[in-house]
């Protein structure tokens, strides 16, 4: 495991929280958190049936109209179009599309977002000559709102947690596979390779999706979701993670649900390589569980060949000096990390 710390900012930051959004533990102690030991005995099989579900959708991609167009980093031009698919459980999922101006494509990638949802794409991919899908995933602002779901975060991760097979975590992960489907239905030379990029909850959603997708050739991840739910639950946080603590000390049952939805565990399973982006404060997802997930990638008998550790003085807090200079130093290490 390669680490990169990407500055050297002060030790101590300050933060108007009421709680240690550091949780006690620096970057060692961070290095040492494990993944969670109570992985149901059918986990794998639990999620290979949901990819093989989700494989068996047709998911009747449609693009939708140019809404604009961009010249990014690569100094390639972007044309942007709406798009939309069908997910698992007949779902309709909206989003955007990214396609070179000049129809040059040698790669692909499938980009998730945070729990806020989506309001428009990326204005940049981290490597030339590439189409990307950017959905919004079941039940979130602004493309894909559902009757009956709750689009703010936290109550959006509570649909569904009183059971396995209808917590909605397990729908927006389909999505992710149907995304990359629809991808490659749409521009048939992104297949030629295919990665991901997710943040935050597209973090979380994006290992419990790689782990069992062998399209996949690498991926992306900044500051992941979703790790080591046992942990979490005992952990304060201002993110959803709060409302699933919360729902945890009313019902502890909930933890074997979760269980299943662990990045952490799905973690072990992945075997492609993997640059990390983790963060030592956190009020938002907490560290702990983030460096659990990356701990899992590069531990004992992981498949990961590689991991690229990039880590941030804080995630999801940007008073401090430095954010501007991470934030440029994580962008330059993701076009490397997909250049190589």
């Amino acid at each position: 495991m390669e680490i990169t710390k990407l500055s050297q900012s002060p030790g101590v930051l300050t933060h108007p929280y009421p709680f240690d959004p550091t949780y006690g533990l620096d970057l060692e102690g961070l290095l040492r958190v494990p993944g969670p030991d109570n992985a149901p005995a059918d986990f794998s099989e639990f999620w290979q049936r949901k990819h093989r579900r989700a494989m068996d959708t047709a998911v009747e991609a449609r693009l939708g109209a140019k809404v604009g167009g961009s010249v990014d980093g690569t100094g390639g031009g972007f044309d942007v179009f709406e798009v939309s698919y069908t997910s698992v459980g007949g779902v309709r999922i909206g989003g955007w599309l990214v396609v070179p101006t000049d129809g040059v494509v040698d790669r692909g990638f499938v980009i998730g977002h945070g729990y806020g949802g989506r309001e428009a794409p990326d204005a940049e991919l981290p490597a030339p000559r590439a189409a990307a899908i950017f959905p919004v995933l079941r039940g979130l602002p602004t493309k894909s709102l559902l009757s009956g779901v709750p689009s703010e975060s936290l109550a959006h991760v509570l649909q569904g947690i009183e059971s396995h097979d209808d917590y909605i975590i397990g729908g927006c992960v389909a999505d992710l596979w149907c995304a990359a489907t629809a991808l490659t239905e749409l521009v048939p030379a992104a297949a030629r390779r295919l990665d991901y990029l997710g943040e935050s909850f597209g973090g979380g959603t994006g290992m419990l999706a790689l782990a069992w997708d062998e399209r996949f050739t690498a991926a992306q991840v900044t500051v992941p979701t979703f790790g080591n739910h046992p942990l979490r639950v005992t952990l304060d946080c201002v993110g959803s993670g709060e409302a699933v603590r919360a729902r945890y000390e009313s019902d502890p049952r909930v933890l074997d649900v979760l269980a299943y939805f662990d990045a952490a565990t799905a973690a072990r399973y992945v075997n492609v390589p993997v640059q990390a982006a983790v963060a030592l404060l956190d009020p938002s997802v907490p560290p702990p569980g983030q460096f659990a997930i990356v701990n899992a990638l590069g531990g004992e008998g992981a498949g990961v060949d590689l991991v690229d550790m990039q880590v941030l003085t804080a995630g999801h807090y940007t008073e401090y000096a430095e954010f501007g200079e991470e934030e440029a130093e994580l962008w330059k290490a993701t076009q490397r990390f997909f250049g190589e």
